[in-house]
């Protein structure tokens, strides 16, 4: 009884705080619609390549792998973690709120594809 009680309370609280539908508005969903058929490629060109082709502040060039050596073993989930959140210089999802976590391991691991080949991607 307490149990029910206490649920009950906790549903009418949730109500009482202003708890609205978490539904993103019409602009944000059609972003989050056309971001998810990116591919790879274009999730990388869109959101990545302007610091990483070129290498801007310090940001490892695609590709070259000189530019990644020294950086940690667990290249994928580090490399997508840093992409979601942001690391040092480099913006959280590419500085667009666009992104979604999607886009960001789509793209991390187009960027490792072009520099390691080699290695198989989960």
């Amino acid at each position: 009884m307490n149990r029910c009680l206490a649920l009950l309370v906790f549903a009418l609280w949730l109500g009482a705080c202003g708890h609205t539908d978490q539904t993103p508005p019409p602009q944000q969903q059609q972003q989050q619609t056309d971001s998810m058929w990116l591919t790879g490629k274009q999730a990388y060109e869109n959101f990545c390549a302007g610091c990483h082709e070129e290498g801007v502040d310090g940001a490892p060039r695609t590709g070259d792998r000189d530019a990644w050596n020294g950086r940690s073993r667990l290249w994928e989930a580090v490399l997508t973690e840093h992409a979601r959140n942001g690391y040092g210089d480099m913006p959280a999802r590419g500085g667009s709120e666009a992104m979604i976590d999607a886009d960001v391991r789509k793209a991390s691991d187009y960027m490792l594809t072009l520099t390691y080949p080699e290695t198989h991607r989960d």
